[in-house]
């Protein structure tokens, strides 16, 4: 048993998406037992929250586009009315004018934009729409509004890139920092690929794949461009971070035969799904297609609390701890890889 609730949520506050990712599980939901489309609404949205008094930091995202649950920037404000440090990481399709100033109104603390190329043939081929234009359009003019609103209001959400590095897009990561800062854009972060169980493709076009993951493959051109980024983050004051809380170069290796030993998730944090299932991690329906072996309960069917100490989190704890944890999930994880 857990001796505290969790400090941390992940609450998928959507698993509908406009985009169609060659590396995301939503994409082949047809070959896969996911869960029915969803919005959580404001009721189910309090029940989960309201379960956790000491709640200090919640992430607004899972599977799904976040933008698109209208009821977002009420989400946010409830939070940041109790003090809580509150994030969420979007394609920025939608991120316009309109949905941009209501989440940064609620009290945003963290903006997370996904962003894996930076030119538009790349960005349709990997992302499956041809919204690229659109995307860094909305990302200048939300730079540019955050700017102008610094000097009213200080107070203003962090904005970082997120770029999943494979071996198929690697190459474009130093145009991405350069175009972060050319933004003003303060962070961009590296993270690696996580492909689906044993890699096993769902569909030819995949990128979820072991081909194309740079997990523990860190070669010589790509060492030289993550050397070229960090040279390019030290001229200019880019934070240029990485899965792990480490270097990008360290990030693409495993550390030890066990490496989720070190993992400290079974007991800081639930991840919830839209429809209220609880999951190991965020990393967990993105490396699995068994979705129902990594269910530990459902937190709108029954109190949270009950779920958290319940037997099957206990179970998962008890096999992070040893040197075979049973989720798929855990086998291969690097500890940490998603902040």
């Amino acid at each position: 048993m857990a001796t505290e609730l969790p400090r941390q949520l992940y609450i998928e506050v959507t698993n509908r998406c406009n985009s169609l990712c060659k590396s995301c599980p939503l994409t082949y939901d047809h070959f896969l037992p996911f869960e029915p489309k969803h919005h959580m609404t404001w009721s189910q949205f309090r029940k989960v929250v309201d379960a956790v008094p000491n709640i200090e930091r919640v992430v607004l995202h899972g599977i799904g586009e976040p933008l698109m649950n209208p009821e977002l920037p009420r989400f946010v404000a409830h939070l940041n009315q109790r003090g809580v440090h509150t994030l969420f990481n979007t394609n920025a399709v939608l991120l316009d004018q309109k949905r941009g100033d209501a989440v940064v109104d609620a009290g945003l603390d963290e903006l997370r934009v996904s962003l894996d190329a930076i030119t538009p043939e790349l960005y349709d081929q990997l992302r499956g729409i041809d919204k690229l234009p659109r995307i860094l359009d909305n990302l200048r003019a939300f730079m540019l509004r955050r700017a102008e609103r610094k000097l009213v209001e200080p107070k203003q959400p962090r904005v970082s890139l997120w770029f999943v590095g494979m071996r198929e897009n690697l190459h474009e990561l130093p145009a991405i920092a350069k175009f972060a800062i050319e933004l003003g854009v303060p962070e961009v972060h590296l993270q690696r690929l996580v492909f689906f169980g044993d890699g096993a493709t769902l569909d030819a076009d995949a990128t979820a794949s072991q081909a194309q993951s740079l997990h523990k493959s860190l070669e010589e051109m790509q060492a030289r461009i993550i050397l070229e980024c960090e040279e390019l983050a030290l001229l200019h004051g880019l934070r240029f971070t990485a899965s792990g809380a480490t270097t990008p170069g360290e990030s693409l290796h495993v550390h030890g035969d066990h490496p989720w030993k070190g993992c400290y998730r079974p007991w800081t944090l639930m991840y919830v799904t839209a429809t209220g299932i609880a999951l190991p991690c965020c990393i967990a329906p993105f490396a699995t297609t068994d979705f129902p072996s990594i269910m530990l309960g459902n937190v709108l069917d029954q109190p949270l609390a009950d779920v958290w100490n319940g037997e099957r989190y206990g179970a998962l704890r008890e096999a992070v701890l040893g040197t075979s944890p049973a989720p798929w999930p855990c086998q291969h994880c690097g500890v940490k890889w998603s902040l």
